[in-house]
Formats: C-alpha cells, structure tokens, sequence
C-alpha cells in the first residue's frame, strides 16, 4: 500500500450525486486540510530525522577515520608516569560508540515515528473510507426515496390523466347530445 502525498489529498476530486450535494463541502475541504497537515507535518518530522541521521554517519565516518591518522607513535619515556599516560584509542572508542548509540537512537526515533505515521495514516484513512462508506449509503437511501416518491407522483399523474380522459369522452358525448337535440329542435321548427 502506497502512501498518500499531499499532492494525492489536494488533488483528490469527488464526485457529485444526483439530487443533492451529495456531501457538505466545507466538512471535506476541513477534512482535507487535516490530512494535509498531518501529512506535512509528517514529511517535515521524517526529513529531520533523515538529516539527524546523516549527520551522525558523518560523526561516526570521521570518528572512525580520524584514529587511523592521528594515532601518534608511543614515545620512549624513560619514566612513564602511570596517571599522567592515557591512550587516545579508549576515547575514541568511546566517541564511536557514542555516535553508534546515537545512530542507534537516531535509527529507532525515525522507526518509531515512521510507525507512528503509518498507523496515524492508516487510521486516518479508514475513518475517511467509513464516512465515504455513510455518505454513499445515505445517498442511496436517498435515490431511493426519491424514486419511490417520483413512481407514487407518476401513478398519482396517470390515474389524474385517465380520469381527465374519461371527463373529456363524457363531456364529449353529452355535449354531442345536446347538440343533436337542439339541431332536432330547429329542424322541427323549420317544418
């Protein structure tokens, strides 16, 4: 599984739902700049530990380097005074394992953050597929409602026509009536 970017969360688009909105803008475009931010703050964290790391291989590349060069040769001393000798071999050795306990830390920070975001990311990214999954299901109830109430206004609609057409047919018929027996009554006038 990929990671998103924040070029990914600013350039995700969402599709619109027929009827409606679908979903309030404002609580995406909020929503997207949480996830913005969390994941900026993310890179920033894991570009500084990746530079604290760097800088503790240089420390330990020139720790490592610099024994080799400056180890000075013994000097014949007719009378080594035992407290005033000391090898520079230990400290080093110790600045080494120094800078290796701190690459060590350095390495289980990032491990550790890195973790942290990924679980911070995952989480993030189910609550969202969640509300995507609510904002879908209530869509749907949504579509359907509508279409059941347009099928009741629709029926409603053809019953309302029927009974106009057979208004209409009735009306028609009587009016032809009536017309036929005012036309009887002129012509039996006439005669």
């Amino acid at each position: 599984m990929t990671l998103l970017t924040t070029e990914d969360v600013l350039s995700k688009k969402f599709q619109y739902v027929k009827f409606r909105e679908g979903y309030d803008q404002v609580e995406v475009d909020e929503f997207l700049d949480q996830v913005v931010k969390t994941i900026y703050t993310l890179n920033v964290e894991n570009a500084e530990l990746k530079e604290q790391l760097e800088a503790a291989e240089r420390r330990i590349a020139e720790l490592s380097a610099a024994p080799v060069a400056e180890v000075p040769a013994p000097a014949p001393v007719e009378e080594p005074a035992p407290a005033a000798f000391q090898e520079p071999a230990p400290v080093v050795a110790d600045d080494a394992t120094s800078a290796s306990s701190m690459l060590a830390l350095a390495q289980r920070v990032h491990d550790e953050y890195v973790r942290d975001g990924r679980k911070e990311s995952e989480q993030i990214i189910a609550e969202a597929r969640s509300k995507g999954d609510e904002i879908v299901a209530d869509a749907q109830r949504q579509h359907e409602t509508i279409l059941t109430k347009l099928e009741q206004d629709r029926s409603l609609l053809e019953a309302k026509i029927n009974e106009l057409r057979n208004f209409e047919s009735d009306y028609r018929t009587q009016l032809r009536g009536h017309l036929e027996s005012l036309l009887s009554e002129v012509i039996g006038e006439q005669a």
